[in-house]
């Protein structure tokens, strides 16, 4: 049998969907026991997925300084689990925290760390990762008395098992006070519903919107179909959208069901981040542009025109 810890992301309680990633690949680790850890509190209904996408243990971690995400927090943590429990595998997803508490902890514990990976060998000593920004997969071998690695974000689909509830046992890990420093202590909630990494829908807009007020037909659009608007590395350069809007290798990476691309050229720093979109409908004047021949479905033609013509569409559609 395989002991394989898996570090839950969660936000206050909530369960985040790189989790279930997480869960599906060691599902196909051969003979893999999967345990899960969660520093902090972690809603019972979350504890019960965790269940239904194969954990069979749950590790509580119970600790004040635990009461929101902490980099060096989890991190130490996961060390403390790591001691308890002495799994042969260190498991997460590739996200921005889960990446950050993997490097904490193995710093902590001089160990290396891979990341982004897609593919395990049963040995663990082989594996296929994402280099350069999602434009090459590479090969690597690690030697290592304990493996530590995350899964390539969107890389697995999440898929449950409908596994039986999960044992729960809790600990409290020895954490330093100094460790607080980097523990979230204050949030604004800047809006509610659907993210931009969750949103089902994404219109994205570059360079070719032409300025900041030009993006209220892309909002309507992507309001009317449940979404949200998203935008290029230049659009942000420009001041048009913020940061947090941005799509690419250094902003958000997607994964909706749709992504309609609306005069962007795809330069492959955006592609990473939009890659993983299960459809991509682009709409360029340019039909040799990156992004183009990338989709499943191209209009060529100027998106001012056609993305009201789309609009007015759905709306005479739905009455």
């Amino acid at each position: 049998m395989t002991d394989v810890l898996i570090l839950c992301e969660h936000d206050r309680g909530n369960l985040e969907p790189a989790t279930l990633e997480a869960l599906t690949f060691a599902r196909s680790i051969d003979g893999a026991d999967l345990s899960v850890l969660v520093c902090g509190e972690l809603a019972d209904d979350a504890i019960a997925s965790l269940g239904e996408y194969g954990a069979t243990t749950v590790h509580v971690a119970e600790h004040d300084l635990l009461s929101d995400f902490g980099p060096e927090t989890w991190g130490q943590t996961l060390v403390a689990a790591i001691d308890e429990i002495d799994p042969d595998l260190v498991l997460a997803c590739g996200t921005s925290k889960g990446n950050e508490v993997l490097a904490q902890a193995a710093a902590r514990l001089d160990l290396p760390f891979v990341a982004n990976v897609t593919e395990l060998d049963d040995s663990f000593d082989e594996m296929t990762r994402v280099q350069w920004g999602g434009s090459l997969l590479e090969r690597s071998g690690l030697e290592a008395d304990l493996p530590i690695v995350s899964l390539a974000h969107h890389a697995v689909e999440p898929a449950s098992v409908d596994g039986g509830a999960p044992s729960v046992e809790t600990f409290e890990p020895d954490l330093d006070d100094s460790l607080a420093r980097t523990v979230v202590n204050g949030r604004d909630i800047a809006e509610a519903g659907v993210t931009l990494s969750t949103a089902p829908v994404v219109v994205g807009g570059g360079r070719a919107v032409g300025n900041a007020d030009a993006f209220a037909p892309l909002e309507e659009l992507a309001e009317l179909l449940g979404g949200r608007v998203g935008c290029s590395r230049a659009v942000t350069n420009n001041g048009w959208r913020p940061h947090s809007d941005q799509v690419g290798q250094t902003g958000t990476r997607i994964a909706p069901e749709l992504y309609i691309a609306n005069g962007i050229s795809g330069a492959i720093q955006h592609w990473v981040g939009a890659m993983a979109s299960k459809q991509i409908l682009a709409i360029n004047t340019d039909p040799e542009a990156n992004m183009v021949t990338k989709a499943g479905w191209a209009v060529i033609g100027d998106l001012h025109e056609v993305i009201p013509a789309i609009t007015e569409e759905v709306k005479k559609r739905r009455g």
